[in-house]
């Protein structure tokens, strides 16, 4: 069950860079020369889970609407990570209670 709390840490800490990188781009959209903030994800089959960094775009500019639906991606995506820990919490809870 440890692959499966690790695989949702991780998908928790991804989730968790999206809203700050978006929330970043929504503070300074109206920077002069700013540049907007992405998030790269990519899976790690080595420690389960996925692995998320910050990169910035090359060219300035704004793209409100991309960042709400980022936003609204990320907070699914924390709902389903907890998903995942509430359930292998309580399959491990039962796993015990079958061994005791």
């Amino acid at each position: 069950m440890s692959s499966a709390f690790a695989i949702a840490s991780s998908g928790l800490q991804a989730a968790q860079l999206r809203l700050d990188s978006s929330a970043h781009n929504v503070a300074n959209m109206n920077t002069p020369g700013f540049r907007r903030q992405a998030v790269e994800q990519q899976a790690a089959p080595d420690q389960g889970g996925v692995q998320a960094q910050t990169t910035r775009m090359p060219a300035p500019g704004v793209a409100l609407e991309q960042d709400v639906v980022e936003q609204m991606a990320a907070s699914y995506a924390f709902k389903a990570n907890v998903l995942v820990l509430r359930t292998a919490k309580e399959m491990t809870g039962s796993l015990l209670d079958m061994r005791a």
